[in-house]
């Protein structure tokens, strides 16, 4: 998967905005590039756990049934950004690519799938 600085930034930006709670939204993908980002409200406005909001979710399912591939992204604001047992239980989707932006030390962001039930983490260019 391929995701421009541009919107890498967006994704930080939007944890920084947020914190201390998690922020959460949704991305459309094309051709294994993020294309567009649009963020979300963590309905639960927690530091370890998010709930998206129903727009959101409503903008992911549109974009699913359309055949376009989508990605959540959330943050970990003291935690890397590696599933937690939290994020485990809420993989309702499991067709969905899964983003998760740390801000623990330097910010980072990661990619999960969901295969056979378990997160298998999936490589992440920066264009």
């Amino acid at each position: 998967m391929r995701i421009s600085k541009a919107f890498w930034d967006e994704l930080v930006a939007h944890a920084r905005d947020e914190a201390p709670n998690e922020c959460c939204g949704v991305a459309r993908l094309a051709d294994g590039r993020v294309e567009e980002v649009f963020r979300g409200r963590n309905e639960r406005a927690s530091p370890y756990a998010f709930d998206l909001d129903f727009e959101s979710l409503k903008r992911a399912n549109d974009l699913d049934e359309q055949g376009t591939a989508v990605a959540v992204y959330h943050s970990h604001v003291r935690s890397d950004a590696e599933p937690s047992e939290q994020d485990r239980n809420v993989v309702n989707y499991p067709h969905w690519l899964y983003l998760i932006v740390s801000l623990k030390g330097d910010p980072h962001v990661r990619a999960w799938r969901v295969v056979n039930g378990h997160f298998e983490e999936e490589d992440l260019e920066l264009e």
